[in-house]
């Protein structure tokens, strides 16, 4: 009987992670390492038009890093609307924490939208070996 309820638990398990890989069809993972704002809106401006043709099916993680950090910063950003209206539709804003510590940014002076990760590369790296499709800006 435990073996039932085990394969049974496998296959809820197996199904439900089929499902999310279904809904979130397109995975995009955007590298920012610039402070150039025209980038900055032009990247939003993609993220924009990659919503409205997909819709729920894409999923996008911009990994912000280097001297991009001033996007996520309060007092330097010039997308800060536009950042906790994505965030709020899903769409994932990680700052390098490894950035942060060379440049001696807090997470004070980062927007509330702000996620982490250790190494920006790194999680680049990830993101592309888990299928990721990957855009620089």
């Amino acid at each position: 009987m435990k073996r039932v309820y085990f394969f049974l638990l496998l296959l809820l398990l197996g199904t439900s992670g089929s499902l999310l890989a279904q809904q979130a069809k397109h995975r995009v993972v955007i590298q920012l390492n610039t402070g150039d704002t025209l980038i900055w809106k032009g990247m939003m401006n993609n993220i924009k038009n990659l919503k409205a043709g997909w819709g729920d099916s894409v999923q996008v993680e911009v990994v912000v890093h280097g001297a991009g950090v001033q996007f996520m910063m309060k007092d330097k950003t010039t997308q800060a609307d536009r950042i906790a209206y994505f965030n709020k539709m899903g769409i994932r804003f990680v700052v390098c924490e490894n950035t942060m510590r060379e440049r001696a940014v807090t997470k004070e002076q980062l927007l509330p939208e702000a996620g982490f990760v250790k190494m920006g590369v790194g999680e680049i790296i990830l993101k592309q070996e888990a299928g990721w499709s990957y855009l620089k800006m």
